[in-house]
């Protein structure tokens, strides 16, 4: 038995967790910064970093207590080492490298966009990742800093298909809210808002789908755009304040709308892939993930088609419980981090999971 302690600051929460093997999760704490945020309309990195010396050593002690162990227990420290923001992740980086330190534990730092694909198959998920039936794996994964397509082959080998080449999906959902006065963070209140909405009242673009009447180019197939979602979004909010319709019903439509634009794009490529791909496995991971109209509609879309795993709500948005699951597979291969890692703001190239044994 190997107890993973993970630590996760990449941006507003701060969270530890205690993981069992790759998969059993003894713990997980998370401490939300989004009152401190909300006034600011998003994320201040400094803000951020302050609360998170705040909170990572009482998240730390909860998640042990929690689980039911000590220090003494702990076979390594797993710690965020990016993408995400640099002055949030390095508190819990140098906060991971003194307590590895302080007890003599290997140190393993994770790219926390990995370890949302792997949020998927935490809970006893993990035994599927052995199995040749598997593979391909397509790794959908959305939230405020990404959205990417990611085909995982059977050997570990990794290739990016496509990515955002402006906003991010929860960007562009966080975005859309402010627009409309919703409130943050955008996303929930977003989907809470269309829930009572239509969302064939209002026709909002879905770019890079070839569905606007011009051919898509070969390289941007499995790309993603959302910047020109959220322009139409902001003329179609002047437009129609302009001819005072504005009311309560007009609101919740839009919402509605929107929020079906934006995961509409999301299917729709994650479907081109299947008809070029063999692939057996589709992952949907991230904060994103959380929304219940893209769960709706990748089930009902794809779900026939392949085995869909869309990750649990408590592991889609920032957790600590998918940094231990995911540092597993380097702590049983010796894959340890040195002492001196860094902390990294963007997504490098990915190649190879560490998952895949």
């Amino acid at each position: 038995m190997s107890l993973i302690l993970s630590i996760e600051s990449s941006c507003d929460e701060t969270a530890a967790a205690v993981v069992e093997s790759g998969s059993r999760v003894l713990s997980s704490v998370v401490a939300s910064q989004i009152a401190k945020h909300a006034p600011h309309g998003g994320v201040v990195p400094e803000l951020a970093a302050r609360e998170h010396l705040k909170a990572v050593i009482p998240v730390t002690e909860g998640a042990l207590k929690e689980a039911g162990v000590t220090m003494k227990d702990i076979s390594a420290v797993a710690v965020t080492q990016g993408p995400g923001l640099i002055p949030a992740l390095l508190v819990g980086m140098n906060f991971a490298k003194g307590i590895a330190q302080a007890n003599n534990l290997p140190l393993i730092g994770v790219n926390h966009f990995l370890a949302h694909i792997y949020g998927a198959f935490l809970d006893g998920g993990e035994a599927l990742l052995k199995e040749k039936s598997t593979y391909p794996i397509l790794a959908l994964v959305v939230s405020g800093g990404h959205t990417s397509l990611l085909l995982i082959s059977e050997d570990g080998s990794a290739r990016q298909l496509g990515c955002t080449i402006d906003d991010a999906a929860g960007e562009a959902l966080d975005k859309g809210a402010k627009l409309l006065g919703l409130g943050y963070p955008g996303g929930p209140v977003m989907q809470k808002t269309a829930e009572t909405g239509d969302p064939e009242k209002f026709d909002f673009p879905r770019p890079l789908t070839g569905g606007a009447g011009r051919a898509l180019a070969p390289e941007n197939l499995y790309n993603f755009s959302f910047s020109g979602i959220k322009t139409a979004l902001l003329y179609h909010v002047r437009k129609s304040r302009q001819a005072g319709i504005c009311d309560e019903q007009w609101l919740h439509d839009t919402a509605a709308g929107f929020q079906r634009a934006v995961v509409d794009v999301l299917v729709k490529k994650s479907l081109s892939v299947l008809k070029n791909f063999p692939v057996k496995t589709v992952v949907v991971a991230g904060g994103v993930a959380c929304n219940a109209e893209l769960r709706r509609m990748m089930a009902e879309r794809l779900g026939r088609r392949v085995d869909l795993r869309i990750a649990p709500p408590k592991y889609c948005t920032d957790n600590a419980a998918m940094v231990g699951g995911i540092a597993w597979h380097s702590f049983k291969k010796g894959d340890f981090s040195p002492l001196n890692i860094d902390s990294f703001a963007r997504l490098p190239q990915i190649v190879n999971v560490p998952f895949v044994d």
